[in-house]
């Protein structure tokens, strides 16, 4: 797949997803709902305060939606996590809830939704001027991964690409720089889970770092610099060194450079689709359409 349209036209092929929305307050994330209906790729179950949704939806026009009346955060993410548990819903969506609130919910023991010893963020890109769908983690759940923890983000990732495609990823783990430092561990780390995956410790990709943005994803730049590696220029998933650079380089792709992005978490029985509560409603139909993909 090469753009978000691609994506689109995959997730018209599969099966038809019913997702559970978990503040469903938000009016950008029902807007986008009722466009995945629309396209025939998911049905919708809102959970939040009745009242507010249906004002909501009376406002845009929208009325064929099963509502979960819920009387705060904690209550929706309750009766959002039960949804999928049951069966009603086979998504969970963040609307307007905290993360926090809603992840502590879904890794209870009672729910036994966790399949993966980490849960992680995985954000695909559409970027203006480049001929792929580039992929990014994790900028939204883990805040400073360890060795075993970055291992842990590129296989979900990697689980990821293969959805869009992806036969065997190109993954770049970047730093400030493309050299070894031992007063920057994040280099010392890239080139760790670089070795781990000549040694078959992590599979079904290729792994290179430390590598630097632009060596990463510019075949110029990587030239330039000297940098002679299969996944230099030409990486496919970006590995950042803690939810900081991963956050704010997802975040450039929309009010940089003018891209789309999508956004969930992997590691659950369920995908769970999850942007920013201040992204637009292109950006949350982008991320269903990707959590349709992945279910």
């Amino acid at each position: 797949m090469k753009s978000v349209d691609d994506l689109f036209e995959f997730a018209r092929k599969c099966e038809k997803k019913t997702i559970a929305l978990v503040g469903a307050e938000d009016v950008e994330a029902v807007k986008a709902l009722v466009e995945a209906k629309k396209l025939g790729i998911a049905d919708g179950l809102l959970i939040g305060n009745e009242e507010v949704v249906k004002r909501n939806l009376e406002l845009i026009g929208a009325h064929d939606f099963k509502i979960i009346d819920s009387k705060d955060e904690y209550d929706a993410s309750r009766k959002g996590v039960e949804c999928v548990v049951r069966g009603d819903a086979s998504i969970l969506m963040k609307g307007l809830v905290k993360t926090s609130i809603l992840l502590k919910e879904v890794l209870k023991d009672e729910w036994n939704l966790k399949v993966k010893e980490l849960l992680s963020h995985v954000i695909v890109m559409d970027i203006p001027g480049f001929n792929r769908l580039l992929l990014l983690s994790d900028g939204g759940m883990v805040i400073k991964p360890n060795l075993e923890q970055k291992k842990m983000i590129i296989e979900n990732a990697v689980e990821v690409a293969k959805k869009l495609g992806i036969e065997k990823p190109k993954v770049a783990c970047l730093t400030a720089i493309e050299t070894v430092n031992p007063n920057m561990p994040e280099t010392l780390d890239s080139a760790i889970l670089a070795m781990m995956n000549r040694r078959k410790q992590i599979k079904d990709c290729i792994v290179d770092g430390p590598l630097a943005l632009d060596n990463a994803v510019s075949e110029r730049a990587a030239k330039v610099k000297g940098i002679e590696s299969e996944v230099a220029g030409r990486a496919d998933i970006l590995i950042t060194p803690d939810i900081h650079s991963g956050n704010m380089l997802g975040k450039s792709v929309v009010y940089f450079a003018g891209g789309k992005i999508g956004g969930v978490v992997v590691g659950a029985k369920v995908p769970i689709v999850l942007v920013s509560r201040a992204d637009a409603m292109d950006s949350k139909l982008f991320s269903i359409a990707l959590g349709v993909l992945m279910g």
